[in-house]
């Protein structure tokens, strides 16, 4: 009698013991390509998906932004003076870190309106400073505190004329020669340069003490007229200014930082039109662009 072999397993059992290996199989080939995902390199992060390695290749890819074309100043200043044969056009630019000045235009003194408030506030300033003058000294209706903020930052010429007075016509013009400026009160005459010359000392502390200096350049920051220099200089770019309006003349006088750079730019204009005019205004607009797109790459 033979000894019988095992017995075959039965069909159901078979059809188990398949799926138990299919399953291990399946198991084991996740946890291998798990594995390769995360052992593999991956510059860009352990899950970054194909499309965002796509989009992150394309975004490397595409060039960078041109820089804004080098501005030839001195000829794009011309060429707008040029096309204003009507006007007087005075462009001053002093580098407040060396003083180095460029001129366009005519240089000479124009009836400065009211951006000579500012030298009459820096003299002010001084007498205080020396022992001579008090802030708290009642003029007109108001201190000297009082009147010195109305001048500057809403253009007051009550209290211009007061604070003058107060000042003497002579003590204010021997003021201004100190500073290399020449200036006479009773004609109101100052160049474009002369002015870009009492910016940059005032802002670099060399004119008056740090209280004052601060106090002064904050009054000249959200004056009553912000229409001139300040509408068109681009948010990155500080302004403090004075400007000036009166009988065809319309100026302004700026301090423009950004970073570490800093400028003084004066623009006196005379014109035929109305001093108001949206004819002005674009021609000092214009100014502006281009000078801010020289300096400061803006």
């Amino acid at each position: 009698m033979t000894t019988p072999g095992p017995r075959p397993a039965a069909p159901h059992h078979r059809r188990n013991v398949i799926l138990v290996w299919a399953a291990a199989v399946l198991v084991l080939a996740a946890v291998v390509v798990f594995g390769a995902i995360r052992t593999g390199p991956s510059p860009e992060g352990d899950f970054l998906t194909v499309s965002h390695r796509q989009a992150r290749s394309q975004s490397a890819a595409a060039p960078a932004p041109s820089p804004r074309a080098a501005v030839d100043l001195p000829a794009e200043i011309q060429r707008i003076i040029g096309g204003h044969p009507d006007h007087r056009i005075g462009v001053a630019i002093m580098d407040t870190s060396d003083g180095a000045l460029q001129s366009y235009g005519d240089v000479a003194p124009y009836t400065a309106a009211s951006t000579a408030k500012v030298l009459t506030a820096a003299a002010y300033y001084h007498l205080v400073e020396t022992g001579e003058k008090s802030l708290d000294t009642q003029l007109g209706a108001f201190t000297a505190a009082f009147q010195l903020k109305a001048m500057i930052n809403t253009s007051s010429d009550d209290s211009w004329i007061l604070l003058m007075q107060d000042i003497g016509y002579p003590r204010l013009s021997d003021f201004a020669a100190t500073l290399g400026i020449t200036y006479d009160p009773e004609q109101n005459l100052l160049a474009p340069a002369d002015m870009a010359r009492l910016l940059q000392q005032l802002s670099t502390g060399k004119l008056l003490n740090t209280g004052h200096t601060a106090e002064l350049l904050g009054y000249m920051q959200h004056t009553n007229d912000e229409d001139l220099i300040p509408a068109a200089v681009s948010p990155e770019i500080t302004v403090h200014h004075k400007y000036g309006v009166v009988e065809g003349y319309v100026h302004d006088a700026a301090l423009l930082s950004a970073g570490d750079r800093s400028y003084a730019v004066v623009i006196y204009t005379w014109g035929p039109d109305d001093a108001d005019s949206a004819a002005r205004l674009d021609l000092i607009h214009e100014l502006t662009h281009q000078l801010t797109g020289a300096l400061f790459g803006q």
